[in-house]
């Protein structure tokens, strides 16, 4: 399960124009403090990193591309009718997504994993924060990866649907990151089957 390199360039193209388009718009947010959360404030930060890399050391594709989508995530935040992150399963499978923890919770984990069945998406008052990506065993022509979570910011309507020739999940819109253990407070199992013998709750859906 990923995104390809070239997906997501054509993907940065299409955030850049919508930005040229929708500029002239009101936020949604005008009267909330946006400014404040802590995704925000590591976006912009991250952004004016990658613009400062840009300028000493002149513009790459790839700087192109992390810029366009630092943009396009700071955008989302900033403009998003919707206060919280949703994600839509289009897979044909069952997808294990990231939430807030419920107030019975003794995990230590900043979230928790939960179950997003095939052709729903979760509840609009319900903060879908990422999705879980399971390894992947080395092939002939592709090295192994390690499972990692896929995070998304406030306002993200995130759908995941199936390659009809590869049989890889896509998504609509790249991610804000890609999570590895250890490198957030995220419970990122080795396997799905270590998740699910933790006994997952199904996400809040939209009914």
């Amino acid at each position: 399960m990923k995104i390809l390199s070239t997906h997501l360039v054509k993907i940065a193209i299409v955030c850049l124009l919508l930005l040229g388009n929708l500029m002239i718009s009101q936020p949604s947010w005008a009267g909330q403090k946006y400014s404040l959360y802590p995704d925000y404030i590591e976006l912009t930060e991250a952004l004016d990193t990658a613009l400062q890399e840009q300028k000493t050391q002149g513009s790459t594709p790839e700087i192109q591309l992390e810029i366009a989508n630092l943009k396009f995530q700071k955008y989302l935040i900033e403009n998003s009718e919707d206060p919280v992150g949703i994600c839509r399963n289009d897979t044909e499978k069952t997808l294990l997504v990231y939430g807030e923890k419920s107030k019975k919770s003794t995990s230590t984990y900043d979230n928790e994993l939960y179950l997003l069945p095939s052709g729903v998406e979760t509840d609009d008052e319900w903060d879908c924060q990422g999705v879980y990506l399971p390894g992947q065993e080395a092939t002939e022509s592709q090295a192994a990866t390690s499972p990692q979570a896929l995070k998304i910011v406030h306002g993200t309507r995130l759908v995941a649907t199936t390659n009809a020739e590869t049989g890889e999940t896509e998504f609509n819109i790249p991610p804000a990151k890609f999570l590895q253990a250890g490198e957030a407070n995220w419970l990122i199992p080795e396997n799905i089957q270590a998740a699910l013998d933790a006994g997952l709750t199904t996400a809040k859906i939209d009914d």
